[in-house]
């Protein structure tokens, strides 16, 4: 597609507002860390309950992304994402102000169903605006913004932990700001072209279209989504189980699956429970969360800058490799009761390897893999996927640190990547520098 011109400017702003999502994924995410050892103390937490209550936001993403799914489908994606700005701002609201256990759990999971729309209608709304050359790159931006979240989150957790036992309070309530800039954003977005074609709006789709590239793009893009979703071929099979059409969904499950399993969002969600067993204070702990947000975002950037270059396949099996080695390593060093300080090492090029491969990259796939007529539902089922392995995860690493040491769990992982390694090489095809309808043929 490279003798076309395109708006770059025009492409890269309306990615960067819709990936405004992944920032609001990126708070809810991260915001627990800082504020479980409030807490724990507030609600008096167990090592259940501990995991149930940071596991309730991949519940209510489970229900979001089905949600999501049936708008996306029925109204198109910009309504999908500006209904996932709103019960953003309301949840955090109601996580801040929350009497009980009972209310706070159902307001995390009222946020989860917000997470849970924009882990899926974001990545897909920029897959569906971007030119083939540049697409891994600008989903990428919505990893992005979600480690930029992570990290002003982290950020404003460790300043505000001295404000007392109810710093928790501000610092779930402050996640309404970003979420109605999110939502005043939204506004501003044109709907996606691949959708209005599919609602039989050409002449819509085919001035988007313009706007991104010149008319030539436009018409052969418009041509391409014609034959991808009226062809006899892809008429023919509708149902997502079809066996024409498992060889999409069932690697897009795996992938999703594996990026949860591998195990690194333990690090990010219970940050204070790992270096807790190594003798870390509080205000250790909050700094290591702001350690690890500022690598993630470091390694996101040079992601976003090599996955059009080298390649989805290459990242995904060095991430799968190098994170089950330094699993083991940490694993050692944790049940040696190692200093903090190297401890800290280890973590962070685990963050590093994960930012730069499995985070960013497993979302692309995602959004690339599947064919035009059945996105959607594709990307639903996955993602649904996705956030079951997350509730799996988190749920269970309280109980497991709990019975047999922080550093059991490791082990495990580390297990994980070499099987997630195997997939990779065997299962998953290049999709570098091709378009979304090219993807579906070739699959």
């Amino acid at each position: 597609m490279t003798q076309y011109r395109f708006n770059s400017g025009y492409i890269i702003a309306i990615s960067f507002i819709s990936a405004l999502g992944g920032y609001l994924f990126g708070f809810d995410f991260a915001v627990i860390s800082g504020a479980l050892p409030f807490l724990r103390t507030t609600f008096g937490l167990n090592a259940w309950w501990e995991g149930f209550l940071t596991g309730s936001l991949a519940l209510g993403c489970i229900v979001g992304c089905l949600i999501a799914g049936a708008l996306a489908d029925r109204y198109g994606r910009r309504p999908g994402l500006m209904t996932a700005a709103i019960i953003f701002a309301l949840s955090s609201i109601g996580m801040a102000i929350s009497g009980s256990l009972t209310v706070f759990i159902a307001m995390r999971f009222a946020a989860g169903i917000g997470v849970g729309m924009a882990s899926m209608l974001s990545p897909m709304y920029i897959a569906e605006i971007s030119p083939a050359a540049v697409r891994g790159r600008n989903v990428a931006i919505n990893q992005l913004t979600i480690v930029i979240g992570i990290l002003i989150t982290n950020l404003v957790n460790y300043l505000l932990a001295d404000n007392g036992p109810d710093a928790w309070r501000w610092m779930f309530g402050l996640g309404a700001v970003p979420s109605l800039l999110f939502l005043l954003g939204v506004m501003w977005l044109p709907e996606s072209p691949r959708w209005l074609m599919q609602a039989n709006q050409q002449e819509k789709a085919r001035r988007i279209l313009s706007r991104i590239g010149n008319p030539d793009f436009a018409e052969l893009t418009i041509s391409e989504i014609k034959r991808s979703l009226f062809g006899s071929q892809q008429r023919a099979s509708n149902k997502i189980w079809s066996p024409s059409l498992r060889k999409f969904i069932v690697p897009g499950i795996l992938l999703a699956v594996f990026q949860q399993f591998c195990g690194i969002n333990v690090v990010f969600n219970y940050t204070s429970t790992i270096f807790e067993s190594v003798g870390a204070n509080l205000n250790q702990q909050l700094f290591e969360t702001v350690s690890i947000g500022a690598v993630n975002l470091l390694f996101t950037i040079i992601a976003m800058w090599q996955v059009d270059k080298l390649g989805r396949k290459p990242l995904m099996l060095a991430g799968a490799a190098g994170l089950s080695v330094i699993y083991i390593v940490l694993a050692l060093l944790l049940q040696a009761q190692a200093a903090a300080s190297l401890v800290s090492v280890f973590v962070l090029i685990a963050i590093a390897l994960y930012a730069t491969s499995l985070a960013p990259v497993t979302w692309v796939l995602i959004a690339e893999i599947f064919p035009n007529h059945i996105r959607a539902k594709a990307t639903t089922v996955a993602v649904v996927a996705l956030w079951a392995a997350y509730f799996v995860l988190v749920f269970t690493f309280p109980i497991l640190a709990e019975k047999i040491g922080a550093f059991g769990p490791f082990y495990m992982y580390a297990g994980i990547c070499v099987l997630g390694f195997l997939f990779v090489k065997r299962r998953i095809t290049e999709t570098k520098g091709k378009t979304l309808e090219e993807i579906s043929i070739r699959h």
